[in-house]
């Protein structure tokens, strides 16, 4: 049992470590040889979207995910906004167009 812990404390350890260049990985410069400007593609997109709706709704940002719908890549963000009086946040769904 020590040693599946010991193997286990190991490979959590260089997972952390992997974390940073995963992530960096992810918000390289993809290039499009049919395009005249490279497309940058972030992994931050959706929460950033998703930050800026849940200000405009006064409200705080819960979810924010990408997804596909209708052949059209969107941000499906998901606000809690305050309650009135005291009663508890309500939760609205909201679509955006990642583009």
């Amino acid at each position: 049992m020590k040693t599946f812990r010991s193997h286990l404390r190991t490979a959590i350890l260089a997972l952390a470590a992997a974390g940073p260049f995963v992530s960096q990985a992810t918000a390289e410069q993809a290039v499009d040889p049919t395009a005249d400007q490279p497309i940058v593609v972030a992994a931050g997109d959706c929460y950033a979207i998703g930050q800026q709706v849940a200000a405009e709704n006064g409200g705080t940002l819960a979810k924010a995910s990408q997804a596909t719908r209708g052949g059209q890549q969107v941000c499906v963000v998901v606000v809690l906004v305050p309650g009135k009086d005291g009663q508890r946040p309500r939760r609205s769904e909201i679509v955006v167009p990642l583009n």
